[in-house]
C-alpha cells in the first residue's frame, strides 16, 4: 500500500516549532519546570491511540464512535464532581503526576459521532434532529465551565453540518439567529470578566494593568521580533516573565518575538499546508460520512488556530483557546495528534468496507 508522506511531514514540522516555542517559554518564571519534558511524553502517549486506531481501521473506528462518546460524556460530568480548578475553571481531572481535560477527548468524540449521525446527508427536518441530540449534551457541559471549548465545539458542529448538505438558507437563517442571540441573549448573562476578556482586545489601554496586560504584553512581545526575530532563547518578554501563559495561550507570542515576522509567516505557510491537505483528503473520500469527518476535524482545528493567533495579536477576543500541536498541554496535544492520525487512518481505508 502506498502511503501520503506530505501529511505526516507537515505535522513533524509543527511538531518541531511548538516544541522549540515550550522549550525556550520554560525559561520564564511564569512557567512551571518540566513542562519540555511532558510536551515530549505527549507525542510519545500519542502513539497509543494512533496505534490503536491504525489496527482497528476505519469502520470498528465508527462502530465504537456511540461508546466513545458515551464515555466522553460521562468524563465530562465527572469534572463537577471531582475535577481540578485550573484558571478558574474546574474542568480537569487530575491523575497522579498528570491531569487531562475531558473536552479533548469529547472533541474527538463528538466528531466521529457526529459522522456517523450524518453519514446520510442531509434528509429534511429529522437531520437536524438527530445531530442536535448528540451535539447538545455536549456543548451544555463544556459550555458550563469552558466558554471557549463550547465555541470550538459550535464551529466545529457548523462546519460538519455544511459538509452534509444542509440547505445554504438553512445555514444563512443559523447564522443570522446566532448572530442576534449572542450580543442580545448569551453576552449580557456573562461573568463580567467573561465580558471583559470578549471586549478588552478593542482597547487593551482601557485597563492596562487589568483585562488588558495580558493582551498588551503579547503585541510587545509580537512587535520586538521584528522581521527576523531575537534567536531562538533570546527572548526578553516572556524570559523576564512580562508575557503571561508564553507555553500555552500566547505560545505564539513566544515564537514570534523569537523568529520574528520570517518565522511567522513559515508557521502560517505550514498550517495552510495542513489545512490543504485535509481539505485535500476530504475530496478524495468517496463517502459523505468520510467528508464530513474531515470537515469537522479541519473546523476545528482551523478555528482554533484562527482564534489563538487572532488573540495574540490583539485582532479577536481571548478565549484561552490554545494553538494546536505548538501550545503546551499534554491532553490537547494527545487530542489534535489522534485525530489527525485519525484523518489519517480514513483516508488510507476510504475504499475499503462498508459504512
Amino acid at each position: 500500500m502506498k502511503y501520503d508522506l506530505r501529511f505526516p511531514v507537515i505535522i513533524a514540522a509543527l511538531l518541531a516549532v511548538g516544541l522549540m516555542t515550550v522549550s525556550t517559554a520554560a525559561l520564564s518564571p511564569r512557567v512551571s519546570s518540566g513542562v519540555f519534558s511532558k510536551q515530549v511524553l505527549g507525542v510519545v502517549l500519542a502513539a497509543v491511540p494512533i496505534a490503536l486506531m491504525w489496527w482497528a481501521g476505519r469502520d470498528r473506528i465508527y462502530r465504537a464512535a456511540p461508546y466513545l462518546y458515551g464515555l466522553a460524556l460521562l468524563m465530562q460530568v465527572s469534572t463537577f464532581v471531582i475535577g481540578k480548578e485550573v484558571n478558574g475553571q474546574r474542568n480537569w481531572i487530575e491523575l497522579g503526576p498528570l491531569q487531562f481535560q475531558p473536552l479533548e477527548i469529547l472533541k474527538f468524540a463528538l466528531i466521529l459521532m457526529l459522522a456517523v449521525t450524518l453519514r446520510g446527508g442531509f434528509k429534511g427536518v429529522s437531520t437536524y434532529g438527530r445531530a442536535l441530540a448528540v451535539f447538545l449534551p455536549a456543548v451544555g457541559l463544556v459550555g458550563i465551565q469552558d466558554f471557549g471549548g463550547a465555541i470550538v465545539l459550535s464551529v466545529m458542529f457548523a462546519v460538519m453540518m455544511l459538509a452534509a448538505r444542509i440547505p445554504v438558507w438553512h445555514a444563512l437563517l443559523a447564522a443570522l439567529l446566532v448572530g442576534t442571540a449572542l450580543p442580545t441573549v448569551l453576552y449580557p448573562h456573562l461573568e463580567p470578566y467573561q465580558q471583559k476578556r470578549l471586549t478588552i482586545f478593542l482597547n487593551p489601554y482601557e485597563d492596562p494593568r487589568g483585562a488588558g496586560y495580558q493582551v498588551i504584553q503579547s503585541t510587545i512581545a509580537v512587535g520586538s521580533g521584528g522581521l527576523q526575530g531575537k534567536g531562538y532563547k533570546q527572548g526578553s518578554q516572556s524570559h523576564n516573565g512580562f508575557l503571561p501563559e508564553p507555553h500555552t495561550d500566547f505560545a505564539v507570542s513566544t515564537w514570534l518575538e523569537e523568529q520574528g515576522f520570517v518565522g511567522g509567516v513559515a508557521v502560517l505557510l505550514l498550517y495552510g499546508a495542513l489545512f490543504w491537505r485535509l481539505a485535500g483528503m476530504a475530496g478524495e473520500a468517496p463517502r459523505l460520512q468520510d467528508q464530513v469527518l474531515f470537515a469537522g476535524i479541519l473546523g476545528q482545528i482551523g478555528f482554533q488556530v484562527l482564534e489563538n493567533v487572532g488573540a495574540a495579536l490583539s485582532v479577536l477576543p481571548l478565549t484561552g483557546i490554545t494553538l494546536p500541536l505548538i501550545s503546551y498541554g499534554l491532553s490537547s496535544l494527545v487530542s489534535t495528534l489522534s485525530t489527525l492520525g485519525l484523518a489519517y487512518i480514513v483516508h488510507r481505508d476510504r475504499y475499503e468496507g462498508r459504512i
